[in-house]
C-alpha cells in the first residue's frame, strides 16, 4: 500500500526533476571553464556554442507531433536519457566541433523534457496547489544541483578528477537512473486527452509575449553572466561550483516560499516585483569591478528564476486543459526565439563592450514589466477563489 501511494504523478514529477538537475547542473557548472581551459574558446566561440544548444529549444513545437508516437511520460523519459548521454560524453571531445555536437545531443534531451515536463505539472497539477508544488519543484531541483556541485567540488579539489572523468561519472550515473525510474512508475492514464497539433490562440498572447522576453533574459544569466564571472573576475571551477552551491541552498528554503506567495498576491504582483529586480540587478552587472559584489549579483539574478512560476500558472488559468501539451511546446520554441539568436550576436557584442550586453538585459526586463501589466486582475483572483472554496 505505502509503496502505491509513492508511485504517484507527483512524485514521479519529484524524480525526474532530480534526474535532469543532477545532470545538467554537472554540465552548466563546468562548462566555461572547460571551454575556456580544454577547448579555448573566446566570447564569439561560446555564443555559437549556445545559440546551437539553444536551436533544438527553438524547435520543441515538434514535441506534439512525437505524441502520436510515445505517451508525454514516455518521451519525458526518452528525453532524459538522450540528456543524460550527451553530458557523460561531453568531455572526451574538447574541441570546437565535437562540443558542438555533444551540445546539441544533450540540449535535444533537455529541451523536449523540459517542454513535456511543463505540460505534465499543468496537467497533473490542480491550479490551487500549481504554485505551491512548482515551488517545491524548484527546490528539489536545487537539492539535486547542490548534490552536483558538491560532487564536482569533491571530484576536484579531493580527487583531482579532470573534467573528462567528471561528465562520465555524472552523466552516467543520471542515465541509470532514468531506467530505474521508467521500469518502477506505472503507465499513468491521461485524464484529459491532449491536441496532437500546434495551438496557438489570440487570447494567449500575452502569454507568448512574457514567454519571448523570458527566453532572452535567461540567456543573459545563462550566458554571459557566468561567462563574465570566469573571464572578468578569474573565477575557478570549484570557485564556480562553491557560487552555485549558494545559489541552491537558498532556492532549497526560498523557491517553495516564492510559490506560496505567488498564489497569495497573483501573479501580475509577483512579475512587477521580478521584472523591477532585474532591472537593478543587469544595471549593476554593467558597472561591477569587484568580485565580490558580482557574486552577490549573481545569487541575486539566479533567485528571480523562482518567480518565473507565475508564468507557467498564469496560462494555467486562462488556457483549456487539452491545450496544455501543444502550447507547452509551442511555448519552449517562443521562448527560444530570442535565445537562438542572443548568444551569437551578443558574443559579438561581448567582444565591443560587454556592458551593452547587460545593458540590453535590463531593456528586456523593463519591456517584461510593462507587458506584466496587461495581466488582468480577475486572473490574479482565480486561486483566491478556489481557496476560499
Amino acid at each position: 500500500m505505502i509503496a502505491q501511494e509513492l508511485l504517484t504523478k507527483k512524485n514521479f514529477l519529484f524524480s525526474c526533476s532530480i534526474i535532469m538537475s543532477l545532470s545538467f547542473s554537472c554540465w552548466m557548472v563546468l562548462l566555461n571553464n572547460f571551454v575556456v581551459e580544454e577547448a579555448h574558446f573566446t566570447g564569439a566561440e561560446i555564443g555559437i556554442l549556445q545559440s546551437l544548444r539553444e536551436v533544438p529549444g527553438f524547435l520543441s513545437f515538434t514535441a506534439v507531433f512525437l505524441l502520436l508516437l510515445w505517451k508525454e511520460q514516455t518521451l519525458a523519459l526518452i528525453s532524459l536519457c538522450l540528456l543524460t548521454t550527451g553530458i557523460a560524453l561531453t568531455g572526451f571531445f574538447p574541441f570546437a566541433y565535437g562540443l558542438y555536437a555533444t551540445t546539441v545531443l544533450m540540449s535535444i534531451g533537455f529541451h523536449y523534457f523540459e517542454a513535456v515536463n511543463q505540460s505534465l505539472q499543468l496537467q497533473y497539477l490542480s491550479k490551487l496547489e500549481a504554485p505551491k508544488v512548482m515551488g517545491q519543484l524548484i527546490s528539489v531541483r536545487s537539492a539535486a544541483a547542490l548534490l552536483s556541485y558538491a560532487s564536482i567540488w569533491i571530484f576536484f579539489n579531493l580527487f583531482g578528477f579532470d573534467f573528462q572523468i567528471i561528465y562520465l561519472m555524472i552523466g552516467g550515473f543520471s542515465l541509470i537512473l532514468v531506467f530505474f525510474i521508467w521500469k518502477l512508475f506505472p503507465v499513468f492514464t491521461e485524464e484529459t486527452p491532449q491536441h496532437k497539433k500546434l495551438i496557438l490562440r489570440k487570447r494567449y498572447s500575452l502569454f507568448y509575449l512574457l514567454t519571448f522576453f523570458a527566453g532572452a533574459r535567461r540567456q543573459i544569466f545563462i550566458v554571459f553572466a557566468a561567462f563574465m564571472m570566469v573571464e572578468k573576475f578569474g573565477y575557478s571551477a570549484s570557485d564556480i561550483a562553491l557560487l552555485f552551491i549558494a545559489n541552491h541552498v537558498l532556492n532549497l528554503y526560498i523557491a517553495p516560499k516564492i510559490g506560496q506567495w505567488i498564489g497569495r498576491v497573483g501573479e501580475r504582483k509577483a512579475l512587477t516585483v521580478e521584472y523591477i529586480g532585474l532591472i537593478i540587478v543587469f544595471c549593476s552587472y554593467a558597472v561591477v569591478e569587484d568580485a565580490t559584489i558580482a557574486a552577490l549579483l549573481f545569487i541575486i539574478d539566479h533567485l528571480f528564476f523562482a518567480m518565473a512560476i507565475a508564468i507557467k500558472t498564469y496560462f494555467q488559468k486562462i488556457a483549456d486543459q487539452a491545450d496544455m501539451a501543444s502550447s507547452a511546446g509551442v511555448s519552449f520554441s517562443i521562448n527560444h526565439i530570442a535565445a537562438v539568436i542572443i548568444p551569437a550576436t551578443f558574443g559579438l557584442l561581448w567582444l565591443y563592450d560587454p556592458a551593452l550586453v547587460f545593458y540590453s538585459g535590463a531593456l528586456f526586463a523593463f519591456i517584461s514589466l510593462i507587458l506584466s501589466q496587461g495581466i488582468s486582475y480577475k486572473t490574479d483572483l482565480v486561486s483566491s477563489s478556489e481557496q476560499e472554496k
